[in-house]
């Protein structure tokens, strides 16, 4: 996950980046001042950010933080000394996810940042995330994946690790699990492979066997018995082979 930290004291923008990084989180940049944070945030592709509201430059962080958002929403944490109560009203018209005191321990800003996250993919993605299961909220579904426009965060290790829809090569059962296949890396999922398939919003993952789900986009080949995609061979079984050529017949 790509963090922007916003912090002008040279010596906690250190330690905090490689804390997070640590953690397992990408510091894209450390910026002292609004301006540069926003020159940067336009460009590049952000998830979250750290930002504390006495920074160098013309804008303070609140100031910051509004110019940010109305580029793209974000979930934004502050992390800050001040904690009076006209700051505190000026930071929560940017409706942050979190306001963290300074000094900030490890364990707090970890659990900010998981709320964050979820928080912000249940808001933007409402309808996605509300999976009912017997008339009530399915909470370990939503804690599984999170849907945020076109990418996907899937909780490892106790932290959300994000990736492109379109990097998903194909799905495999393995027991109790569903791995993600991905050109880079394999994502293992506590969830059966039917259930993940019909909850990925991709209409170009197709079954083609009991244990797995292909992306047709990335296939290099096929015949009636095997797919190969980026290299991988996948058996084609009779019960979902025709489902699976309709795709590829003549219209």
């Amino acid at each position: 996950m790509k963090i922007l930290i916003i912090e002008d004291e040279f010596i906690l923008a250190s330690e905090l980046s490689e804390t997070l990084e640590s953690e397992g989180y990408e510091v894209v940049l450390t910026a002292d001042n609004g301006r540069e944070a926003l020159d940067f945030y336009k460009e590049n592709e952000v998830d979250l950010v750290l930002c504390d509201i006495n920074i160098n430059g013309d804008w303070d962080g609140i100031e910051t933080v509004t110019k940010l958002i109305a580029v793209k929403q974000v979930p934004i944490i502050y992390l800050t000394a001040f904690t009076d109560k006209d700051t505190l009203e000026r930071a929560k018209a940017t409706f942050p996810a979190a306001y963290i005191p300074k000094p900030y321990h490890i364990t707090n800003l970890r659990m900010a940042i998981e709320l964050a996250i979820n928080n912000f993919a249940v808001k933007i993605q409402p309808s996605y995330l509300n999976i009912l299961k017997d008339g009530k909220p399915d909470i370990q579904s939503k804690e599984m994946f999170l849907q945020v426009n076109d990418d996907i965060f899937i909780k490892q290790n106790y932290q959300f690790v994000k990736f492109s829809l379109s990097e998903i090569l194909y799905l495999e059962a393995d027991n109790i699990y569903t791995n993600i296949i991905t050109s880079q890396k394999k994502y293992a999922i506590r969830q059966a492979i039917g259930n993940v398939h019909e909850r990925l919003p991709m209409k170009n993952l197709v079954r083609v066997h009991r244990s797995f789900v292909v992306n047709i986009n990335k296939i290099d080949s096929f015949n009636e018995y095997e797919v190969i995609v980026h290299g991988h061979t996948i058996p084609i079984s009779r019960t979902y082979k025709d489902e699976f050529m309709k795709y590829f017949m003549f219209r």
